[in-house]
Formats: structure tokens, sequence, C-alpha cells
């Protein structure tokens, strides 16, 4: 899992170093594609470590 987040981490860094300078946009949108896709295992991994509590 902390390979994910600073796998995150690090497409954050670079989609904002690609918004600065007058980038591929197809690239861009491919970068935030990936992040997303990364937030959404991150997630995913963690519900699976977390029990549901049924109260």
């Amino acid at each position: 899992m902390e390979r994910l987040r600073v796998e995150h981490r690090d497409l954050d860094d670079a989609i904002t170093a690609l918004g600065r300078a007058v980038g591929d946009q197809l690239q861009l949108q491919r970068l935030k594609r990936r992040k997303l896709a990364l937030r959404d295992r991150i997630r995913q991994l963690e519900d699976q470590l977390t029990p549901d509590i049924i109260a």
C-alpha cells in the first residue's frame, strides 16, 4: 500500500509540473486518470484492512 501512496504522490508532482508548462494535454489527462485509479485502489485496500462494524 505504501508503494501505491508513493506512486500517487509522484503522479501529483508530475501533474503539477506538467500543468505549469505548456504540456501535452493528453498526457496530463492520462496522469490524472492514473492518479484517480491509484486513489481508488488505496481506498479499496484500506477498506479491506478495516473490518465493518455493525452497530
